[in-house]
C-alpha cells in the first residue's frame, strides 16, 4: 500500500514584518532622559528651593497670625500661584528641551525614529508632572499649614497649581522650540505679564493663565473664598486652547530643527 503524501498550507498566519504595534505617543527612553536632565542639574536646586520658601513663610505666618481664611488666600493667591508656579514651569517646561538645542544635542535626538510630535508630547508630560509635583503638592502643604483646609481653600489652589501646570509647562515648552532665549521670555511672561499686569490691568487678567487656573479653583473652594475674573467655561476652553496650540506649534517647530540640522 502506497500513501500519497500532499503539502497542506500551514492554518496560522505568517508574522507581519515590521513593528507589531503602532509608535508609542509617550517615550520612555525620551521621559527618562528628560527628568534626568530636569533634576539632575542646577535648575533641580531652584526647583526644591521656591517650594521650601512657601512651606517656610506659611509656618512664619501661621505662627505669627494663626488660623485665616484672608491670610492663607493672601500667601496661596499672591505669591503661589501668580509667582512660584509660573517660575517652575519656566523651569520645567523651557528645561525639558532649551538645553538640548542650545547645546546642539538634540540633533542626535532628532536622528533617531521617533515621530516629532512623540518626542514633544513625552518631554510636555514629564514638565508637566515636574511642574505639578513642584507645585501642587507644596501648595496643598502650605494651605493646610495656613488655616486647615479651612472652605477647602488648600485643596482649591492645589488644583488650581496642578491646572496651571498643564497650560504653563506647554507654553514655556513651546518658547524652548522657538528661541534660544525662552528662559527670558519666559520670565517676562510670568513676572511682568501675569505677576503685574494680570493683577493690575483688567483687561489682561482675561488672558492670563492664573485667572483661568483660579476659575477651576473657584469651583472647588467654598462659595465666596476665591475669585476669578474669568468664568469657569471660558477658562476651560482657553486653557484647552492654550495647551493644545502650544503642543501643536512646539511640534511643527521641531520639524523645521530637524531640517536645520541636517543642513
Amino acid at each position: 500500500m502506497s500513501a500519497t503524501s500532499s503539502v497542506r498550507p500551514d492554518p496560522s498566519p505568517a508574522p507581519a514584518a515590521g513593528p507589531s504595534a503602532a509608535p508609542s505617543v509617550f517615550n520612555p527612553t525620551v521621559a527618562r532622559l528628560t527628568y534626568r536632565a530636569l533634576l539632575g542639574r542646577r535648575r533641580a536646586l531652584i526647583l526644591f528651593a521656591l517650594p521650601a520658601l512657601l512651606i517656610v513663610i506659611s509656618v512664619a505666618v501661621r505662627a505669627l497670625a494663626g488660623a485665616d481664611d484672608s491670610t492663607a488666600n493672601g500667601v496661596l493667591g499672591t505669591f503661589a500661584l501668580a509667582t512660584m508656579v509660573p517660575l517652575i514651569g519656566v523651569i520645567a517646561g523651557t528645561g525639558a528641551i532649551g538645553p538640548e538645542i542650545d547645546d546642539g544635542s538634540v540633533v542626535y535626538l532628532l536622528a533617531k525614529p521617533l515621530r516629532r510630535s512623540s518626542i514633544i508630547f513625552t518631554k510636555l508630560v514629564v514638565a508637566i508632572g515636574v511642574t505639578a509635583a513642584f507645585s501642587a503638592i507644596p501648595v496643598l502643604i502650605a494651605g493646610f499649614v495656613l488655616n486647615g483646609n479651612s472652605q477647602q481653600i488648600a485643596v482649591a489652589y492645589a488644583v488650581a497649581a496642578a491646572v496651571a501646570s498643564v497650560a504653563y509647562s506647554a507654553l514655556f515648552l513651546f518658547f524652548g522650540t522657538i528661541s534660544r532665549h525662552a528662559v527670558v521670555f519666559g520670565l517676562v511672561y510670568a513676572l511682568v505679564w501675569e505677576t503685574l499686569f494680570g493683577n493690575l490691568v483688567p483687561g489682561a487678567r482675561t488672558l492670563s493663565v492664573q485667572q483661568w487656573a483660579l476659575a477651576v479653583g473657584q469651583k472647588i473652594g467654598a462659595e465666596g473664598a476665591i475669585t476669578s475674573e474669568v468664568g469657569l467655561p471660558l477658562a476651560v476652553a482657553l486653557l484647552v486652547a492654550v495647551t493644545g496650540l502650544a503642543t501643536w506649534y512646539a511640534a511643527r517647530k521641531l520639524r523645521t530643527l530637524t531640517l536645520a540640522g541636517e543642513e
